[in-house]
């Protein structure tokens, strides 16, 4: 099928261009964890108990004639791993919608028991497919082993499901409980049952041993034997698959930075072919940076040397302002009051706010006279002031080339809250204007009767602020070529279309108004922030979004409420309006806990009147890369939901600097939900504060503070 090679040609491209070469031990480690054709550590069709590196995250293709994997596996912690993948199985489903290929969503878990030692192998338990048609479905116990020299990994598990079904014997843990006795394959391969978490199944029906090992010939050339425990019962009955022998092998060669292409033999019938693309996400493609060194720290001068007052450089034709606008940073306030200086500023280049912290402290160091001894600068988001920090210039002078500065600068610095800017007004600060046009792509990806489908367009963005914490911005699209409104799948949801609909909103539209937003932002008291917005908010809907949170500068919890009343737009996309309309809110907790990780649960009402919560886990490197997953339940049944059962899904977001190596705002990414229905649907609206503000906070300071030198 046309689509199927296109849909593999583009994914092989993205993943070859997404990889950063790896440095010479981390080849060696790769090439060590061979991959099975899930996408996960393991040999041919049976699971090691390996682990990627932590942080790891690994993309994989894999086709033969009956079948396409394509999966993205992330090691979430040392010890945890998660996998989703999409399979296309060709003559697999029962004619379901005309259409006799099957489109399967599954995600996959890991769990490391124990880490291998000298004596003993690494242990690990895994979930196949644990929330998914079932189609691949399976659990494990598994342990691994390296010898000679660590260029022979031996495996050995037990395993159900898909891998208790070849030679398969009772189940050993029947002697707890009856319970563990049979399974109920009764709905595998049942799209109307996908998304439901059979945990009642798990560990159940008949056991099987499985086996395998793999011999690392020369650095880049692998050898792979197994012994499967999968019969492949599934693809026996529906595609008349062969499976002649339990044992599967492959042969792998590596490349320098840290790419997989494999050959393989399944059961004596079938041959196949992968690729796998390892990315380190903290390893940025260019390391260093390439922005422009800053400015070094000059020997103080004095007021009469400098013909420095405070009045002169309170306009934006001052040195000092133009000093800063030349490192991309806006100064917008100033006081001096004996020894100290207050400077308030905004930033509109630097991912890292330590990086413009830095670089402000030194071009004030070069501009303020001897008699200044203390700087405090004023952080500001959408023209809140959000957080000040107190460091002494003497610091600053003497840390400059220390080996330790690093630490040092930030345990001399003091940081608190800035309800209210301490800094006078720049003459000339407001009002700002901009604008830009760019490409974009509009991309849909799995609809279970299309796997991927796009728009290429133009956009123009324009944005004018008048005052301090007042936006007025709108985004216009025009697409140019794609295949959105291709779409044949109808919205058949029992709940009101608030999201199924967006087939009708691509087939309906050309010129689109993306949004048209007023956005009023505020600080109501210590550690309290604001947001208003109101008008067109996104594709699908207009009305007001109201919100405000709590948000100690020092602290890792934050906890927020919105409130939004959402009218829905006409398919045209232009400035009508339909009948339907809704009140919908929420009230929210975040929490940072340390090492990148961070938490949300949101509890409220969502888009269709329903009412539940939405669970997050994201795991943010110190770059700014960026990987999560979500789930949401609400009291809608999960027959009354429809296919997937419930809203979940995985998310990843890529900085622009991580791959150009420039200090750039903004980047790329992508949600990746098995489907979009209508139950858990939320408002999708711009500029949420605890994203706006917490770029500034301690806690992501700290985590970026390396960058204050730079």
């Amino acid at each position: 099928m046309v689509f199927q090679r296109s849909f593999r040609s583009c994914l092989v491209a993205v993943t070859l261009l997404a990889s950063a070469p790896l440095t010479a031990q981390e080849q060696d480690r790769q090439l060590r964890f061979p991959t099975t054709i899930y996408g996960t550590p393991g040999y041919v069709d049976v699971p090691s108990a390996e682990m990627l590196p932590d942080g790891y995250l690994q993309l994989t293709t894999n086709f033969r004639d009956d079948a396409q994997f394509y999966a993205m596996t992330f090691q979430v912690s040392p010890r945890l791993m998660g996998s989703f993948r999409y399979s296309i199985l060709d003559d697999f489903s029962r004619q379901q919608n005309g259409n006799i290929a099957q489109f399967d969503r599954s995600f996959d878990l890991k769990f490391g028991i124990t880490e291998e030692t000298d004596y003993f192998p690494s242990l690990a338990v895994g979930l196949q497919d644990f929330a998914g048609t079932g189609v691949f479905a399976a659990e494990y116990i598994v342990a691994s082993k390296h010898l000679m020299d660590d260029r022979l990994l031996v495996t050995g598990g037990l395993g159900w499901g898909r891998l208790g079904t070849y030679n398969g014997f009772s189940n050993p843990l029947s002697l707890l409980s009856d319970h563990f006795s049979d399974r109920d394959m009764s709905t595998v391969g049942q799209v109307s049952d996908a998304g439901k978490v059979p945990i009642g199944e798990w560990f159940t029906g008949d056991a099987a041993v499985f086996a395998a090992a793999s011999y690392q010939m020369t650095d880049r050339v692998r050898l792979t034997l197994e012994y499967s425990s999968d019969a492949y019962e599934n693809e026996v009955i529906r595609t008349g698959f062969a499976h002649n022998t339990p044992f599967n092998a492959a042969l792998s060669y590596g490349f320098d930075n840290g790419v997989e292409l494999t050959a393989y033999s399944l059961h004596g019938s079938k041959v196949g072919f992968m690729a796998s693309v390892p990315i380190n996400p903290r390893r940025p493609s260019y390391v260093g940076g390439l922005e422009e060194a800053p400015p070094v720290i000059m020997p103080r001068q004095s007021a009469a040397a400098l013909s420095w007052d405070e009045e002169s450089v309170r306009t934006t034709e001052s040195p000092l302002y133009a000093a800063l606008e030349e490192q991309g940073i806006k100064l917008e306030g100033i006081s001096v009051q004996g020894t100290t200086a207050t400077v308030r500023i905004s930033d509109s280049r630097y991912p890292a706010k330590s990086q413009s912290l830095g670089r402000t402290a030194r071009v004030l160091a070069n501009h303020l006279p001897d008699t200044v001894t203390t700087f405090r600068l004023e952080s500001t988001a959408a023209g809140m002031p959000t957080s000040r920090m107190t460091l002494r210039r003497s610091d600053l002078e003497a840390l400059e080339f220390d080996l330790e500065g690093t630490w040092l600068s930030f345990a001399r610095a003091d940081f608190e809250d800035a309800p209210r800017t301490e800094a006078a007004d720049i003459k000339g600060t407001y009002p700002r204007f901009d604008w830009r046009v760019t490409p974009y792509l509009d991309p849909s990806l799995f609809d279970p009767d299309d796997p991927i489908r796009a728009d290429v367009g133009i956009q123009g963005v324009v944005g004018f602020t008048p005052t301090r914490g007042v936006i007025l911005s709108g985004a216009v699209r025009q697409p140019l070529i794609g295949n959105l409104d291709n779409s044949t799948r109808p919205a058949t949801s029992v709940l009101p279309h608030v999201r199924t609909d967006a087939v009708a909103y691509a087939q309906q539209s050309d010129t689109q108004i993306k949004h048209l937003t007023a956005e009023y932002f505020f600080r109501p008291g210590t550690n309290l922030y604001g947001r208003v917005t109101a008008g067109y908010l996104e594709t699908m809907y207009g009305g007001v979004s109201t919100e405000v949170l709590w948000k100690p500068v020092n602290g890792p919890l934050a906890l927020g409420a919105e409130v939004n009343y959402a009218k829905k737009r006409d398919f045209d996309q232009l400035f009508g309006f339909q009948d339907y309309d809704v009140v919908t809110g929420h009230a929210s907790a975040y929490y940072d806990f340390g090492g990148g990780y961070l938490g949300q649960v949101d509890v409220g009402r969502y888009l269709a009147g329903d009412i539940g919560a939405t669970f997050s886990l994201d795991r943010e490197f110190d770059n700014g890369f960026r990987v999560g997953a979500f789930f949401t339940l609400t009291d809608v049944p999960f027959d009354d939901f429809g296919e997937g059962s419930f809203d979940k899904g995985i998310r990843f977001s890529v900085p622009i600097d991580w791959l150009s190596g420039e200090p750039t705002l903004g980047g790329f990414g992508t949600t990746i939900r098995p489907v979009q229905r209508d139950g858990g649907a939320r408002l999708e609206v711009r500029n949420r504060l605890y994203e706006v503000v917490r770029g500034t906070q301690t806690n992501e300071l700290e985590d970026r503070w390396g960058r204050f030198w730079r």
